[in-house]
């Protein structure tokens, strides 16, 4: 069993309330817009990185990262990147890639907004982690914390901060 946290859009601030998660995972996805190369420093102190960029990355971390992450946790196979879209509006090249590499997990962020859904037609579980920074239209900081076992992703919760209460 692999414990994950899931975000998106840092946006370059990282506090311990979401150190605190961090540190209680075996891996911590993050969804892109990573804001400051000092947020995936911090969180790889605590857990296994996995991480694409976003559209207000620069160089730096369009160097360390790739737009698109293709890879297996246990059992399933995913599909991570920061614009995506939602079931059944994706736009056309992410769907081509989600029919071609047929993952059963498909994550992006980019929207600010907190979605998970499943994709009957593409038979693939979508989610978006919404935001845990504090840039951008969102009213509450959130993220996904969840398992996967073998083929199964489980026992998923939404942690959810006030925008305006910080660290």
């Amino acid at each position: 069993m692999t414990k994950i946290l899931l975000l998106s859009d840092t946006h370059g601030y990282i506090d311990e309330k979401i150190i605190k998660y961090c540190k209680q995972v075996d891996e911590v996805w993050h969804a892109g817009d990573i804001g400051d190369i000092n947020v995936t420093d911090q969180i790889q102190q605590y857990a296994t990185l996995r991480c694409v960029y976003g559209n207000i990355d620069g160089a730096i971390h369009r160097n360390c990262f790739e737009k698109n992450l293709f890879f297996s946790c246990e059992q399933v196979p995913v599909y991570m990147t920061h614009i995506g879209g939602y079931p059944p509006n994706y736009n056309k090249s992410i769907k081509e890639k989600i029919r071609e590499k047929k993952p059963k997990l498909f994550i992006c962020g980019h929207s600010h907004i907190l979605k998970v859904m499943y994709d009957k037609t593409l038979n693939c579980l979508h989610m978006n982690p919404g935001a845990c920074g504090i840039s951008g239209i969102h009213k509450v900081r959130t993220l996904l914390k969840f398992e996967i076992d073998g083929p199964n992703t489980q026992n998923l919760n939404v942690i959810e901060f006030p925008k305006n209460q910080l660290s």
